[in-house]
């Protein structure tokens, strides 16, 4: 990986021109879904939020070197079909050259950094619609948390609805993932009840003046048949952080069969899984597919 770094490196300094150059030339995604009729798209936008923890690692995701090349492994798995990431991490891999082929998402709000006193007043301030179109990438994704007792939800909700605005309008898919939060102990935590998430997915699909780009990005919870029923919009389901494999497959499993359910958009617990075997664990998460 040192060198693929250097290449990068030296591209920033004296070639950033190449970055644009190197969109230009990706060749595109003939489908959202692969030849298994669904979605395995690898996220890595955590960090650009604050949140590098893995696991027992509060810095598991801190060091890029390793992380683009866990990602690249993902990335060259057969029937993984996209990634997800920030302005930073997508160029990384663009200079790389390993996203022929693949759907691109970017990551668009990030200012909610985790662990902070204004986590839920969470700002545009990653992508915007008009570069994920300009950049030649299939749609953008929105980190939707509403808290109810607090009073910067409205302008979450209102800037949410201005992102899918401008992606409909652009025939980009807008990828919304609502969570339920709550403020306990000083920290934010997603109610991830079955109730609370059904209630996120109403409120996520009314978003917006149009919907017909839509997305919804959800966590795997107890009933997904509700909530996956609460809506018509097409679902990406999320891994997020995983302590036990074997039960995490089994849910997303069962919930690959619900109609609406379009795949997986999977980060840590892929790309850093217990004992390490970045490939296995992304064929893995292909063969539920």
């Amino acid at each position: 990986m040192s060198e693929k770094l250097s290449r990068i490196v030296s591209a920033r300094v004296n070639d950033p021109a190449a970055v644009a150059a190197a969109a230009a030339r990706r060749v595109k995604a003939a489908s959202l879904l692969g030849e298994h009729g669904r979605a395995m798209i690898i996220a890595a936008d955590h960090p650009a939020r604050g949140a590098n923890g893995v696991g027992g690692d509060p810095n598991a995701m801190a060091d890029r070197s390793e992380l683009l090349e866990r990602m690249c492994v993902a990335l060259e798995r057969p029937g993984v079909t996209g990634v997800l990431g920030t302005a930073d991490i997508l160029e990384d891999l663009l200079l790389l050259g390993v996203l022929d082929g693949k759907s691109v998402f970017g990551s668009m709000n990030r200012a909610g950094l985790a662990g902070s006193v204004f986590e839920i007043d969470d700002r545009f301030t990653g992508y915007d619609a008009a570069t994920i179109a300009a950049m030649g990438f299939d749609g953008g994704k929105t980190l939707t948390r509403i808290a109810l007792g607090d009073p910067a939800t409205p302008s979450v909700l209102e800037n949410t609805a201005r992102a899918v605005n401008e992606l409909n309008d652009r025939r980009l898919v807008a990828m919304v993932e609502p969570f339920i939060s709550v403020w306990q102990d000083g920290k934010i935590r997603n109610d991830l009840s079955t109730d609370a998430v059904v209630k996120s997915v109403t409120i996520a699909s009314g978003l917006g003046r149009r919907t017909a780009y839509t997305w919804l990005k959800l966590p795997v919870v107890e009933g997904m048949e509700r909530v996956l029923s609460a809506s018509t919009l097409p679902a990406l389901l999320l891994g997020g952080e995983v302590t036990d494999p074997a039960a995490a497959f089994a849910s997303w499993g069962k919930a690959l069969r619900q109609p609406t359910a379009q795949g997986l958009v999977v980060g840590r617990s892929l790309l850093y899984p217990a004992g390490g075997d970045v490939a296995g664990a992304v064929d893995k998460a292909v063969s539920l597919l």
